[in-house]
Order: C-alpha cells, then sequence, then structure tokens
C-alpha cells in the first residue's frame, strides 16, 4: 500500500492506496500534532510501503518531519504532478480528497521521487539565515534604486561623479554631497542611504556567522571555482544530506540540471527541466557564471559547447550539469571527511562592495 498527504495550512488530506490504485481510506486531520499522531495510528492499521507529501518544504514541512524521524519512506510529490494526475481523470474535480489519492497513486509508481529534506539541526538554521540575508541583499537593492531615482530630480548630472553606489566609500561621498540639504527629497535620500549602510552591515554579520557554522563541514564544496561559504551553505541547506542521492544523476534531477528527454520519430533531442530545486539550480548558475567569466576549465568547456554549435543558454546549461556532477562529488567527500583546517579570515574594508 501507499500514502499521498495533500497539505493546507490548518489541515491534511491523507489518502491509502491498495496495490491496484484504489482508496482504501481517505481522511482529513488537523495540521497539528495531534492530526500526525492520528496519521500515525492510520499508517500503522495499514502496512503502507511509501508515503508522499506534497510542500513538504512548506505547509508539510513538519508532518513529514514527524514521519521521518518515525522511520517511515516518505518522499516529495511536485504540485505539477499532482496536477497532472487529477487533469488524467477527468469528472472528479478538485477536493483536498482527490489530491490527496493522486499523490498516493503518483508515490506508488513514482520509484524515484526524492526523499523529503529533512530540514532541521543545522540545514533549517541555514536555510533560515540564508533566506533572511536574500531579504536584506532586496531591500538593499530596492532602496539604492530609489536613490538614484531620487538624485537624478535633486543633483542633475550626479551619475557623473557618482555612477555607482556600491561601496562604503561611494555612499559617504553621496552623503556629503548631500550635505545639509534641507529639501525634504533631500533628507529622503540620507535616510534611504544610511538604511543602505545599515542593510550591508547586517547583511556581512549574517554571511559572517554562516562562514563559522560551516567552517570544516564544506570546505570541498566551497573550495570549487565560483562557490564560496554562502553557495556552499545553500547546497547544506537545500540538500541536507547527500548520501539520500544515490548517484550524480539522481542529484542532478533533484536540482533541474539533467535534461528531459523530448524525442520523437527521428528526431532526438533533450529539453529544459523546469522542475527540481530551483535555489539549488540557481547556485549552480551563479557558479556557472562566475567560471565563465574567468580563465577557468569551465570557460574552456563553455566555449567548446559554443564551437560545436549550441546558444549560449544551451552551453550554460551543459555546464551547470558538469557543475552538479563536481558539487555531488565534493559534497560527498566533505560528508566523508573529517573537518579540515579553516582558511584565513577576510575583513571587509570601505572599498568592498556593500552587500558581498
Amino acid at each position: 500500500m501507499f500514502a499521498g498527504i495533500d497539505t493546507h495550512k490548518d489541515t491534511l488530506a491523507i489518502a491509502v492506496i491498495n496495490a491496484a490504485g484504489g482508496p482504501v481510506i481517505v481522511v482529513e486531520v488537523p495540521n497539528t500534532l495531534p492530526g500526525f499522531e492520528k496519521i500515525g495510528q492510520l499508517l500503522a492499521t495499514y502496512p503502507v510501503e511509501r508515503i508522499g507529501v506534497e510542500g513538504s518544504g512548506n505547509y508539510g514541512r513538519a508532518v513529514a518531519a514527524h514521519l521521518v524521524c518515525g522511520g517511515l519512506d516518505v518522499r516529495e510529490v511536485p504540485t505539477l504532478m499532482t496536477s497532472r494526475e487529477r487533469g488524467a481523470q477527468p469528472g472528479k474535480g478538485k477536493t483536498d480528497e482527490v489530491d490527496a489519492v493522486a499523490i498516493a497513486k503518483i508515490t506508488g509508481r513514482e520509484t524515484g521521487l526524492p526523499p523529503v529534506r529533512l530540514t532541521v539541526g543545522l540545514a533549517a538554521d541555514l536555510r533560515a539565515l540564508l533566506d533572511y540575508r536574500e531579504d536584506l541583499i532586496r531591500e538593499h537593492t530596492m532602496v539604492i534604486n530609489q536613490v538614484h531615482a531620487e538624485l537624478t530630480g535633486l543633483f542633475p548630472g550626479y551619475q557623473h561623479q557618482h555612477p555607482h553606489l556600491v561601496t562604503f566609500a561611494q555612499v559617504n561621498a553621496v552623503l556629503g554631497m548631500i550635505g545639509d540639504d534641507q529639501r525634504v527629497r533631500a533628507d529622503v535620500c540620507r535616510r534611504r542611504l544610511r538604511r543602505a549602510l545599515e542593510l550591508t552591515v547586517e547583511a556581512r554579520e549574517i554571511k559572517r556567522r554562516i562562514t563559522a557554522m560551516i567552517k570544516g563541514k564544506t570546505d570541498h564544496v566551497a573550495g570549487l571555482y565560483g562557490a564560496g561559504p554562502i553557495i556552499a551553505a545553500r547546497f547544506v541547506a537545500e540538500v541536507v544530506d547527500v548520501s539520500l542521492y544515490p548517484n550524480r544523476d539522481a542529484f542532478a534531477s533533484a536540482n533541474g540540471t539533467a535534461p528531459l528527454a523530448a524525442s520523437s520519430g527521428r528526431t532526438v533531442r533533450h529539453r529544459l527541466n523546469r522542475g527540481g530545486n530551483r535555489s539549488l539550480n540557481r547556485a549552480l548558475y551563479t557558479m556557472a557564471i562566475t567560471q565563465i567569466r574567468g580563465d577557468t576549465e569551465g570557460r574552456a568547456y563553455y566555449l567548446r559547447k559554443r564551437a560545436e554549435g549550441k546558444t549560449s543558454k544551451e552551453a550554460i546549461r551543459c555546464l551547470k550539469r558538469q557543475l552538479s556532477d563536481q558539487v555531488f562529488k565534493a559534497m560527498r567527500r566533505d560528508a566523508s571527511s573529517p573537518a579540515l583546517l579553516p582558511g584565513p579570515a577576510i575583513e571587509p574594508d570601505d572599498t568592498q562592495a556593500l552587500v558581498a
């Protein structure tokens, strides 16, 4: 038997199906600890081989962690797969119970579904810090853009002397240019620039904290060209346990760098995989762009693909797939190696970017 759980903020719909795909029981419980206990009692009654959870990284995070801690095989079912499964059975409409049955059928049919990422402990802490740092960076970007818009009206032609607001020195220079200008918009600009400096200081503090948390745990990943502590921490936060992936192909499929077959007749081709963990995919994209800009093996690989006739985007996708294999290998080495000696600390100075 197989089970599927459709998760929502207040409720959980769980369905148990038999080997033929027929529903044995479908119930709805609250998304609370007592609800988790009811699910545990239900699963103790029926011999379930595998459980699929839709939204295990969101509203289903707590119940997925509860089930995994109970020794059960819990898999993540993508929302798109549930939608397609439901659409293959016209006339039933869309309800939580229908979705739970669809999730259970997918869980029974698809043996390659990725295990849920049990984001507790270090992984959960890193994810929280990384997400918070990204919020700070987004706010910083918004504030600086607003300052540029205001300065265009306050000091026409300012951009020739201060084209960028990237470093502390550049921001302080613009603050000096504004001086004690009493216009309301000038005062707003001063406030925004000071807010930008505060965001920068806090973002750097978060980065130092993340770097300290992963010291000796991700040395091989962080040592890859274009990675560094932030990207290495993102892999730890999202992957959680690399041993859950049996090989590099499974890892590439999970991060969306494995292309999907799209062949028909005599035409053999592959298309872009828009699935997988998009945070990991973005991290691999950052690594790829960084390597292409430098004198690296990644750049040489990219140029070879371009010489073969691939477009720039296609060549970058190929490079991301290669980097996925390198990260997988590095994460396995980190998981099996003792803590390594930390590298030298780098202190920020006024010549560095505001948000590094």
